[in-house]
């Protein structure tokens, strides 16, 4: 019973969401990984990069090795990684759980293109993962959209 309540699957708390006393009081009592920064408490930080005119996208094992470098520059902890190679010349997918939530990637050489997607929460810093790629991507132009992911209202936070 008691890894069951580690997982959150067993709460003495109502299941009524619309309890919110009961949620502020969670809130406050447990140490959490939520970040507060700019008057905002939020999950973590969500990074969608786009590299285009990119180089080395189809070796499996490079681009392993160069997310594992990513995702320490970031202060993350690996949990597992896997990857897939399509084809002998054709792209990979694959991803890198984090302790902090993730790594993901798909990349298309025949267009010269990767998708990647980091989210981390705490004191992680995705942003300081994007150079660490560009080393071996080498990309001509790159696009990144951040987003910061379940935030919370900062009264139902605080309680007032």
């Amino acid at each position: 019973m008691d890894a069951l309540a580690r997982l959150g699957m067993e709460s003495d708390l109502p299941r009524d969401i619309q309890n919110t006393e009961a949620i502020d009081t969670v809130f406050e009592d447990c140490k959490d990984f939520f970040i507060k920064r700019d008057g905002i408490t939020y999950a973590g930080n969500h990074l969608l990069i786009d590299f285009w005119n990119a180089r080395n996208l189809d070796d499996p094992d490079q681009i392993d090795a160069t997310l594992r470098r990513a995702a320490e520059a970031a202060g993350a902890t690996i949990l597992h990684g896997h990857f897939h190679h399509f084809t002998p010349n054709g792209g990979v997918s694959g991803v890198l759980v984090l302790a902090e939530s993730h790594i993901s990637i798909h990349t298309w050489p025949e267009r010269h293109f990767a998708a990647v997607d980091i989210f981390m929460c705490g004191v992680c810093d995705p942003n300081m993962s994007v150079p660490v790629m560009q080393e071996l991507f080498q990309a001509g132009r790159v696009e990144i959209d951040a987003f910061r992911r379940g935030r919370v209202s900062e009264t139902r936070h605080t309680g007032r």
